[in-house]
């Protein structure tokens, strides 16, 4: 178990990273193309996951609804404050007042504990089921390539060379790996806290969904457009749906 989580934890950093780096080098009318694709297709991962994995894997291990639902409300509230105190994860818009005056090392900082945090769900993830493992797995690479693109462009603009915005990114990056080694060994003795991580990772995967990815889909309106995002989303759900039911549930 512990080499399938520090696979998902070198793939779901420096993988995620590496194929978030191509994305940079490819031409602007690539990344136009590309990228809302990948948004909303991160948006049904996200959304799958949680719904249909974490959060029914949460509540059967605890076997009560009631003492699950109060930590994703919980969740989903400390990833605001999070946010707002721009830790969690830094402004993408380029109007925003903490974007303008947002610096390189603040963007590396905060991907440090936002990878970190990657770590733990991974781990957490893997301790409750292979299977939901891999799933969790999976969710993260795909929303990390889409996270690290957006970072590459804010540390571009902040004045950092290509290169030098790929090294530091690798570095804080590299957080998760440890971060999911050590809470295998503490979480495999703390077994009883595992159901309450899975409804916070769930939070953390919702609220990214919803108050990140689905504002940048809203910003085309052409029914075209709509479409292809709907059934971009649906694909992704559709994905995890399957995964899911491949694996079952573990006893």
């Amino acid at each position: 178990m512990l080499i399938w989580i520090i696979l998902f934890s070198i793939l779901g950093s420096v993988g995620a990273l590496t194929i978030a780096g191509v994305f940079v080098f490819l031409g602007v009318n690539y990344q136009k193309t590309l990228i809302p694709i990948l948004i909303a297709f991160a948006t049904g991962v996200l959304l799958a996951v949680a719904f249909l994995g974490l959060i029914p894997e949460a509540i059967e291990e605890v076997g009560e609804p009631h003492l699950i639902m109060p930590f994703i409300l919980g969740g989903i509230l400390f990833f605001f404050l999070m946010e707002k105190m721009v830790i969690w994860r830094n402004c993408r818009d380029k109007t925003c007042k903490v974007h303008s005056h947002a610096s390189g090392a603040i963007v590396l900082v905060g991907d440090s504990f936002h990878n970190f945090t990657d770590g733990i769900v991974i781990a957490a993830s893997f301790l409750a089921g292979l299977n939901l493992g891999v799933v969790a797995g999976l969710t993260i690479i795909i929303h990390e390539i889409s996270q690290e693109t957006a970072d590459f462009g804010i540390l571009l603009h902040s004045g950092y060379s290509k290169k030098k915005a790929f090294l530091y990114n690798t570095i804080s990056s590299l957080t998760t790996i440890p971060a999911s080694i050590i809470s295998f060994f503490i979480l495999d003795s703390l077994e009883f806290v595992i159901p309450f991580l899975l409804a916070i990772s769930a939070a953390s995967f919702i609220y990214i969904a919803l108050s990140d990815l689905t504002p940048d889909l809203h910003k085309n309106s052409d029914f075209k457009y709509i479409i292809r995002q709907l059934v971009t989303i649906l694909i992704g759900i559709l994905l995890m749906t399957l995964i899911l039911s491949l694996g079952g549930h573990h006893n």
